[in-house]
């Protein structure tokens, strides 16, 4: 499984609500027509995003995908047919973006209330990592990777919906969720 992750923040005329409002027409239009690979959509309003330049609080949209070509159906759909314009009055209201792609590496996805961004330890391997997460993946949490370097964050999202204290540095952040369907 995949997810495409894109943060976002309004332009600072534009009303919180007025862009939730666009925002969530937006994902309502992307969710009345099945997109092939989409599984489901979660949408976490976030009190400050550290990779936007400048940080700023917005919004943070994870695409649960069922592989790579979902990526590139996704894309097209997004701006096809009755999503067109839904998508461009929130493009228009949208001061900056940015996102990244992830792959589920251990868990089941979740509907977090946190998010755990960790940068493995220089020199530690891939597989010694992932051990030091597994008493949390049999807690219920779930660790997402980033895929190819693309993205502007640390390569590791533990989503948990308990507060944990992970065994390296991490950027917390609690997730209020806005809203989330699946099986789209």
């Amino acid at each position: 499984m995949l997810a495409y992750v894109f943060w976002h923040a309004p332009q600072p005329a534009t009303a919180a609500r007025d862009y939730e409002a666009a925002h969530r027409e937006f994902h309502e239009a992307l969710g009345q027509e099945p997109v092939a690979g989409l599984i489901g959509v979660r949408v976490f309003r976030l009190a400050t995003i550290p990779w936007l330049d400048p940080p700023q609080a917005g919004y943070e949209d994870w695409h649960l995908l069922s592989g790579s070509t979902a990526l590139d159906v996704l894309n097209a759909s997004a701006v096809s047919s009755r999503r067109l314009v839904p998508h461009e009055r929130i493009a228009a209201m949208a001061a900056c973006g940015t996102a990244g792609l992830y792959a589920l590496r251990s868990g089941a996805p979740i509907m977090p209330t946190r998010a755990y961004w960790i940068a493995k330890p220089a020199g530690m391997s891939y597989l010694d990592f992932d051990r030091s997460m597994q008493p949390f993946i049999d807690g219920g949490a779930c660790l997402w990777g980033r895929r190819m370097t693309l993205g502007p964050t640390p390569e590791f999202c533990l989503h948990s919906t308990v507060e944990i204290v992970p065994p390296y540095a991490a950027q917390v952040m609690p997730l209020e969720l806005m809203f989330g369907q699946d099986g789209n």
